[in-house]
């Protein structure tokens, strides 16, 4: 794994490590909820063993993501990055010859201990972006993983419609095509003169997330954070399931909806976000997208057709510019040997709000399996997420006012 020396780090590069990254997991979004019903009886206890299944991946990717970040800012971004591969390619193998749910679990334990690529993708950028570019660049690779959205879970839900444990077979292929590209092809971005020696202060979780909220800059932001990453994870964690119990929507539909989202985000980060950014800033284009999402949530709970769904995911344009808004914003507030901890700690934070998210949401849907299709109630998942946008929308306001106010003495 030692880092490749004849070619300089680039933007493409880390764009096409994104782009099979989150292809070979968009194909096992629409179809991983259906596997974990396989083993269970009833829709109450799917949704129940199906939290489990995701508390685990988010579990073990809390503790490990900070540990991985320091480490990439220790030893370099490639080295992490191919870890991070080889992980996925395991996970999505097993996955396919899991035989009962405590494989199922075990395996995602695994994968969320190894696996730390997107924080390491984010510091790969910065590593080789002045600090006036970042939101641009970092919007370029939240492209990736919008056109990662649009190919896999379609992909996921043609498969899946054939057997539910082939695209684990397809995503892992393709993490190994991702290890192969990391291996051969990917250089390193990090200089030796930028490094950091790993410090076990500084990997743990806890601390990781101190010194986020100490970074200059960051302030309320950290909170912003946690709650709009809560409500994204609770989306995450109950969307399928959610359409499948309100709308009876199976991989395939899942699969499309999803894609719709991958569209939505490609278009807003790969072509609108550099204009938006021009003319809005970050900090209000991040408030903006923080009341476009909210207003989104409570209208996908309260949707009563399946292609409401879709009318309300292309609406929410402005919902795709908040995460490269504040990444922005908080890699500007870190300095050029600490990004990888900064992000670290960024995702290490998601990762938190990952963990909590299935405790949250899945009893939340198992409250409300046992209503009739199309009944409102079904979307309380989504309308806890509005809540939670809302208060995220009102924290990033009071910290602008704040932190302009500080500017202006």
């Amino acid at each position: 794994m030692l880092a490749r020396t004849d070619r300089t780090a680039a933007m493409p590069f880390i764009m096409l490590t994104t782009l099979i990254d989150m292809l070979a997991i968009g194909l096992i979004i629409p179809v991983l909820p259906a596997l974990v019903g396989s083993f269970t009886g009833s829709q109450a206890d799917q949704a129940f063993w199906y939290g489990v299944v995701t508390f685990a991946f988010g579990l073990a990717n809390f503790f490990a993501s900070p540990i991985l970040g320091a480490i990439s800012d220790g030893h370099g971004r490639r080295p992490v990055l191919l870890l991070g591969f080889c992980g996925l390619a395991l996970s999505f193998f097993l996955t396919a010859l899991a035989t009962a749910l405590w494989m199922l679990i075990a395996v995602r334990l695994v994968s969320g201990a190894m696996q730390a690529n997107i924080a390491v993708s984010n510091a790969y950028v910065a590593d080789i972006t002045p600090p006036e570019e970042r939101a641009k660049r970092f919007g370029m690779l939240g492209a990736m993983f919008g056109l990662g959205f649009i190919l896999g879970p379609v992909s996921g839900g043609l498969l899946g419609a054939i057997d539910l444990r082939l695209p684990f077979v397809v995503a892992g292929s393709l993490a190994l095509v991702n290890l192969l590209y990391g291996y051969f092809v990917l250089p390193e971005s990090l200089p030796a003169d930028r490094r950091r020696a790993f410090a076990w202060s500084s990997a743990n979780p806890l601390g990781a997330l101190r010194g986020l909220a100490q970074l200059k800059g960051a302030g309320l932001l950290v909170l912003v954070i946690a709650c709009s990453g809560l409500a994204q994870f609770v989306l995450y964690t109950t969307w399928v399931l959610y359409t499948t119990f309100k709308f009876g929507w199976g991989p395939l539909e899942n699969g499309w909806s999803l894609a719709a989202v991958g569209v939505v985000s490609a278009i807003v980060q790969g072509v609108l976000l550099g204009r938006l950014l021009r003319r809005f800033g970050p900090r209000r284009l991040a408030v903006l997208g923080l009341l476009s999402s909210a207003l989104a949530y409570a209208l996908w709970g309260a949707a009563t057709e399946g292609w409401m769904m879709f009318a309300i995911i292309f609406l929410n344009l402005l919902g795709a510019t908040v995460a490269a808004s504040i990444q922005s914003i908080i890699s500007s507030a870190a300095d050029a040997s600490s990004q990888g901890r900064a992000l670290g700690a960024v995702s290490g934070l998601n990762s938190l709000m990952a963990v909590v998210a299935p405790v949250l949401g899945a009893p939340l849907l198992t409250m409300v399996s046992h209503l009739p299709k199309g009944d409102w109630r079904i979307g309380a998942p989504l309308y806890f997420c509005a809540l939670l946008q809302a208060a995220a929308l009102a924290l990033a306001v009071t910290h602008f006012r704040r932190t302009r106010g500080v500017a202006r003495a």
